[in-house]
């Protein structure tokens, strides 16, 4: 009889942690598929047709020139994405980052719907790769002066 009970026991357990071990699998995997962001351009959204819609996406390209209008008194922006080859119009409520501008790259996050509309979450601007440090305008005079003035304590006459 014990040696019964004994594997009686060693089964509940068994069954129990596969129970457990299953639940937290599917909650993992529940909550990665749900934090997945997928990167596209504008071509690409546009080839997946009705399969894009509601998900959430990363969308890339440039920002399309004489595009990007702002409502008056509102935080709401709209403006269009562009790739080689494809437009989506954007819509975003919130302050752009400074280097967000007509032109330029940005990379917007958000979700696309039936009405064709990408409502951003969120804007990145993407920036350039090159760093180019400020050039010396001063002359040497001022230059010089400066030195005198804050190193020497003299004052030019």
């Amino acid at each position: 009889m014990a040696f019964n009970s004994r594997r009686t026991r060693k089964l509940k357990l068994l069954i129990g942690a596969s129970v457990i071990a299953a639940c937290v699998g599917y909650l993992l995997y529940g909550g990665i598929q749900e934090t997945i962001v997928f990167f596209v351009t504008p071509s690409e959204l546009h080839a997946k047709g009705t399969s894009a819609y509601g998900k959430s996406l990363r969308l890339g390209g440039l920002v399309k020139e004489g595009s990007w209008t702002k409502e008056p008194g509102t935080l709401a922006h709209r403006f269009e994405l562009v790739d080689h080859t494809s437009t989506v119009k954007v819509a975003f409520r919130g302050i752009p980052p400074d280097l967000f501008g007509e032109g330029r790259g940005a990379l917007v996050e958000g979700s696309y719907g039936p009405d064709g509309l990408f409502l951003a979450k969120t804007i990145l601007a993407k920036h350039s790769e090159e760093y180019k440090a400020a050039g010396d305008h001063a002359s040497t005079e001022s230059r010089e002066m400066m030195y005198n003035s804050a190193i020497k304590g003299n004052q030019p006459q």
